[in-house]
C-alpha cells in the first residue's frame, strides 16, 4: 500500500509536455496552418456578430435616447399622428402622470455629411423627468455652459433654430450661429444652430451622434406636422394611473410600453442576422475538418512514440490529456488571433450590413463597431470547443488502441476501411434526420439550419466510402492510361484514406457552399429581374428623395401631384401612399400600400387569385371589395393563404377579405394593398408618397424626365427616374445586399485550401521513407512532382464531383426551405452550367495550388536521409 502511494507521488506529466513541445518545434508549419484555420473561422463569426450587434446597439441607443426614463408612450394608429389636444387633455386631467410631447422624423443635412439625421422636436420644460441631456448647453450668446435650460433662450423664442450634439458639430466643423440646411423629402429649409448639447456620459454621446434637436413648434413646421405629435412619453407609476390614461384617449390612439419599439425592431432583423451567423459558421465547420486532420496526423506520426510510451507505463488518460491539451493550446492561440482579426473585419463589413438594414428594415447610422464582451467570449468558447470536439475523436482512438496495435502502421487504415459500411449507415441516418428537421415547418429557422448542417455532415461522412470505391476503379484505369504514376496516385490516396478523405470532405463542403449559394443568389436575382419586368410597367416614377436606398420617408407636395396628373406628355398617373399597419392575425407590423391604380397594367405576378376574379383582381380592389396581400405575410408564419386579414385602424380593428396573393420581394415582413378610397376612409390620410407616370405615345421618356425635374425643382427636389433607371437601381441594391456572401464563400474556400495543404504536408512527412525508396530505385524529381500533383488533382476532382449533387441539395434547401422561413419569398430555381463547372475548376485549382509547395520540397529531398528517417 505504501509502495503504491510512493509510486503515485512520482507520476508526472512533465516529460509528456516536453515531448509535446519538442513536436511543436519539429513540425511548426502543421500547427500554424491549423491555427490559421481556427482563426479564420472564429474571425468570420466574430465579425458578423460585431457588425450585427453594432447596428442593433446603435438603434437601441438611439431609441433609448429618445425614450429616456419613459415607461409608456401614447401613439396613434394613423400615420397622421396624435392630435395636440390629447396631450393637453392628459396634462390637465392626469397631471400626476409625467408626460412629454415628441415630434420626430428623418431628414438630410448636407453640412452634416448628408446622412440620415433624426430631427427631434421636444418641449424643454417637460423634458427634465425623461431625459437629462438638456441640463447643460451652450448658446450663441455665451461660450460658457448654461444650466437648467438657460442656454436655450433663442431655441425657445426664435423659429427655425436647432441644437446639435457637440461631437457631431465638431466632426463636421459646424459652429454656433451657423446656418445649415434641413432637407425633408426634397424640401429645403434653412435653420440656425443656436445651441450645443453634450451629455455627461459616453453612452448618451454616442446615442445622440445622428440627432438634430429643435423646439417642438419648430419641428412641427419643419416636418409638416403642425398640430400633431408623433408620440407622448409617459412615466406611469401604477396601474390605476395607466387605466385612467387609457380611458382619456380617443379612438385610434393607444398606449404601448416603451420597450415595444425595440422588440419590434429585433423581430424584424432576427432572420437576417441568423442567416448571416449560420453562413459564418460554415467557415468554422470547415475549420473543424482542418483541426481533425491536424490532430489525426499528429497522432499517426507519433504512433511509434505513443506505442513505446504505453509499453513503458504511460496511461490511456495521460495520452488522451496530452493530445487534447495540445489541441486546446493551439485553439486558444487561434481563437485569440481570430478575435483580433474579427474586430478588424467587423469594422470593414459593418457598412455593408448597416446599408442592408437601412434598405430593408430601419434607419440606423453606425459610426463605429461596439465591442461586446459576450461576442468576444463566445468567439473564444466556440473556437476552443470546436477544436476540442474535433480533437476528441483521434485522441480517443489513440487512448483506446492497444500498444501493439499502435506500433503497426496499418492499424488505423484497417479500422477506417472496416468502418466504411457503418459510415454509409450513419450518412443515411444523418440525412434522414436532416430531412425530417427541414420538413418540420413549425421548427423555425434553428431547426432548418440544424437540418442543413446534418445533411452536410452526413455528406462529409460519405466521402471515405465514395473515395475508396472510386480509387479502386481509377487505379487500374490509371495504370493502363498513364502508367505507373497513374497507378501509384490512387493507391496512395486509398492507403492514407483516414487523412485524404478528411481533406476531400473539407474541400467538398466548401465547394458545395459555392455551388449552393451561387445557385441561390442567381435564382434570387433571376426571380427579382422577372418580377421587376412584370411589375414596373410605368414609364416614370416620382417620389421624394430617398433617405436610404430603398425607403422613402416623406410625401409629395399635393399641388405637384395635381400638376403631374395634367403634365404635358403624361397620359396617366397612378398614385401610391404607404404606412405601417399592425396585422392582428399575426401580431406583427407590415407595410400598407394604398393605390388608385395598378402600375403593372395587369402584369403583376400572383401566387393566388380568388377564382371569380381571375385573371386580374385589380378591378375588385378598386371597388373596395378586399385587400391584396403579399405571400411573405403568411409564409413566414407557416400558414396557408388566409381568407381574410384583420388590420388595426384608427377606427378599430377591421377585417378585409383577401382577394389575391401577390409576389413581392421589396419587403420580407409582408405587404397589404388597399384601394386608396378605402384607406382614406379608415386612416384619414390623403397624402401621396409616390407616382407612376405613363407617357403618351411617341413622347421621349428621358426628355419628359428632364422636363419634370426642371419644372418642379424649385418647389420640391424630387426623385424622378425612368423605368430603366429604377430597375437598375433596384438591382444595385440587390447586389449590394449579397456582397457579404461573396466574402463568406471565399473564406470557406481559403480554409479548405489550408486543409488540403496541411494534408499534403503531413502525408509527405509520413511517407518520407517510402518516397526515399522510390527515389533510390530510379524515380526522378519530376516524376515525384507529377505524382504529388496527380494525387492532389485527383483529390480536388473528387471533391468537385462530390460537391455537385451536394451543392444542388444545398441550393434546394436554401431556396425552398430556409429562404421561405426566413423571408417568406418564393423563388424560381435557376440552374446554370457555369455554377457547376466553375466550382469544379475552383476545386481542382485549389488542390493543385496546395500541392505545389509539397511537390517542390520533394524535389529537394536528400535520399539517404529519407531512407534513414525511421
Amino acid at each position: 500500500m505504501v509502495d503504491s502511494q510512493k509510486m503515485a507521488k512520482v507520476v508526472s506529466n512533465r516529460p509528456l509536455w516536453r515531448l509535446g513541445w519538442q513536436r511543436l518545434r519539429q513540425r511548426p508549419l502543421q500547427y500554424v496552418l491549423c491555427v490559421v484555420g481556427i482563426a479564420l473561422g472564429v474571425a468570420m463569426m466574430v465579425s458578423i456578430d460585431l457588425a450585427n450587434g453594432s447596428a442593433q446597439r446603435a438603434f437601441g441607443l438611439s431609441t433609448d435616447a429618445i425614450t429616456g426614463k419613459a415607461t409608456h408612450r401614447v401613439v396613434a394608429v394613423s400615420p397622421m399622428g396624435v392630435e395636440e389636444a390629447v396631450y393637453t387633455k392628459l396634462k390637465r386631467q392626469v397631471g400626476q402622470v409625467k408626460s412629454a410631447p415628441v415630434v420626430e422624423g428623418y431628414v438630410k443635412v448636407p453640412e452634416l455629411g448628408n446622412q440620415p439625421m433624426r430631427l427631434v422636436g421636444v418641449d424643454v420644460f417637460a423634458e427634465a423627468p425623461f431625459r437629462s441631456y438638456f441640463a447643460d448647453a451652450t448658446s450663441t450668446k455665451s461660450a460658457e455652459p448654461q444650466t437648467n435650460g438657460n442656454g436655450f433662450i433663442e431655441f425657445l423664442t426664435q423659429p427655425n433654430t436647432v441644437v446639435l450634439p457637440k461631437n457631431t458639430a465638431a466632426e463636421y466643423g459646424v459652429s454656433l450661429g451657423e446656418t445649415i440646411s434641413v432637407d425633408l423629402a426634397g424640401q429645403i429649409q434653412p435653420v440656425q444652430v443656436v445651441g450645443i448639447v453634450e451629455p455627461g456620459d459616453q453612452l448618451n454621446r454616442r446615442a445622440l451622434s445622428n440627432f438634430v434637436f429643435a423646439d417642438i413648434a419648430t419641428a412641427q413646421e419643419l416636418l409638416d406636422e403642425v398640430g400633431r405629435l408623433n408620440e407622448i412619453d409617459l412615466i406611469v407609476d401604477n396601474e390605476v394611473d395607466l387605466v385612467r390614461v387609457k380611458g382619456l384617449l380617443p379612438q385610434g390612439v393607444v398606449v404601448e410600453t416603451a420597450e415595444s419599439q425595440k422588440n419590434a425592431v429585433q423581430q424584424m432583423t432576427a432572420a437576417f442576422e441568423l442567416n448571416l451567423t449560420a453562413l459564418s459558421l460554415l467557415a468554422l465547420v470547415v475549420g473543424m475538418f482542418l483541426i481533425y486532420n491536424t490532430v489525426t496526423f499528429s497522432v499517426i506520426q507519433r504512433r511509434s512514440m505513443f506505442g513505446v510510451l504505453r509499453c513503458l507505463g504511460v496511461t490511456q488518460g495521460q495520452i488522451f490529456i496530452l493530445i487534447l491539451a495540445e489541441a486546446g493550446i493551439f485553439s486558444v492561440v487561434g481563437s485569440l488571433i481570430g478575435i483580433a482579426l474579427g474586430v478588424v473585419l467587423g469594422r470593414s463589413i459593418v457598412g455593408l450590413i448597416t446599408q442592408t438594414i437601412n434598405d430593408f428594415y430601419f434607419v440606423v447610422n453606425v459610426r463605429q463597431i461596439s465591442l461586446s464582451n459576450f461576442t468576444l467570449v463566445k468567439g473564444m468558447v466556440v473556437g476552443i470547443s470546436s477544436a476540442l470536439i474535433a480533437s476528441a475523436v483521434p485522441a480517443w482512438e489513440a487512448m483506446r488502441t492497444a500498444p501493439s496495435m499502435i506500433l503497426q502502421r496499418s492499424s488505423l487504415e484497417n479500422k477506417v476501411l472496416a468502418l466504411l459500411p457503418k459510415l454509409v449507415l450513419v450518412w443515411m441516418g444523418l440525412t434522414a434526420g436532416g430531412i425530417a428537421l427541414l420538413r418540420w415547418s413549425s421548427g423555425g429557422l434553428v431547426a432548418s439550419f440544424t437540418g442543413l448542417f446534418a445533411v452536410l455532415l452526413g455528406a462529409a461522412l460519405l466521402v471515405p466510402p465514395l473515395a475508396a470505391g472510386l480509387m479502386q476503379i481509377v487505379g487500374p484505369l490509371g495504370g493502363q492510361t498513364i502508367g505507373v504514376l497513374g497507378k501509384l496516385a490512387p493507391r496512395d490516396i486509398l492507403r492514407s484514406l483516414s487523412r485524404t478523405s478528411v481533406a476531400i470532405a473539407a474541400l467538398m463542403v466548401s465547394v458545395s457552399v459555392i455551388i449552393g449559394v451561387s445557385v441561390m443568389v442567381g435564382s434570387f436575382r433571376g426571380t427579382v429581374v422577372s418580377w421587376l419586368d412584370q411589375t414596373l410597367q410605368a414609364d416614370i416614377y416620382v417620389s421624394p428623395p430617398t433617405t436610404t436606398a430603398n425607403r422613402v420617408l416623406g410625401k409629395v407636395d399635393p399641388a405637384i401631384v395635381e400638376d403631374l396628373r395634367h403634365f404635358p406628355g403624361v397620359a396617366k398617373a397612378v398614385t401610391y401612399n404607404d404606412a405601417e399597419v399592425q396585422v392582428i392575425d399575426y401580431n406583427k407590423s407590415v407595410k400598407l400600400i394604398s393605390a388608385d391604380g395598378d402600375v403593372s397594367r395587369g402584369e403583376r405576378p400572383y401566387r393566388w387569385i380568388r377564382p371569380d376574379l381571375k385573371p386580374d383582381p385589380w378591378d375588385a380592389l378598386d371597388r373596395g371589395e378586399g385587400a391584396i396581400i403579399s405571400e411573405a405575410l403568411y409564409l413566414r408564419e407557416g400558414t396557408e393563404e388566409p381568407k381574410t386579414v384583420t388590420l388595426q385602424t384608427p377606427k378599430g380593428n377591421q377585417t378585409f377579405p383577401v382577394i389575391a396573393v401577390f409576389y413581392d420581394y421589396s419587403s420580407d415582413r409582408g405587404t397589404v394593398i388597399l384601394d386608396d378610397d378605402l384607406y382614406k376612409q379608415f386612416w384619414k390620410d390623403d397624402r401621396i408618397a409616390s407616382l407612376g407616370l405613363f407617357a403618351e405615345s411617341g413622347v421621349d421618356v428621358d426628355d419628359l424626365v428632364q422636363q419634370i425635374k426642371t419644372t418642379f425643382n424649385e418647389r420640391q427636389s424630387l426623385s424622378v427616374q425612368s423605368n430603366v433607371n429604377l430597375r437598375q437601381g433596384s438591382l444595385e441594391i440587390f447586389d449590394r445586399t449579397f456582397a457579404i456572401t461573396d466574402a463568406l464563400r471565399l473564406l470557406a474556400v481559403v480554409v479548405a485550401f489550408i486543409g488540403v495543404l496541411s494534408t499534403l504536408m503531413s502525408l509527405q512527412l509520413e511517407k518520407q521513407r517510402e518516397i526515399g525508396i522510390l527515389r533510390s530505385t530510379g524515380m526522378t524529381p519530376n516524376q515525384l512532382t507529377s505524382l504529388t500533383l496527380l494525387e492532389t488533382g485527383l483529390m480536388g476532382l473528387m471533391a468537385g464531383v462530390f460537391a455537385m449533387p451536394l451543392g444542388y441539395g444545398l441550393a434546394w434547401i436554401l431556396i425552398y426551405v430556409i429562404n421561405v422561413r426566413s423571408f417568406g419569398w418564393t423563388l424560381n430555381m435557376v440552374l446554370k452550367g457555369q455554377y457547376f463547372w466553375q466550382a469544379l475548376v475552383v476545386s481542382v485549382c485549389a488542390a493543385l495550388l496546395a500541392g505545389i509547395y509539397p511537390a517542390l520540397r520533394l524535389g529537394k529531398m536528400n535520399v539517404s536521409e529519407a531512407i534513414r528517417g525511421e
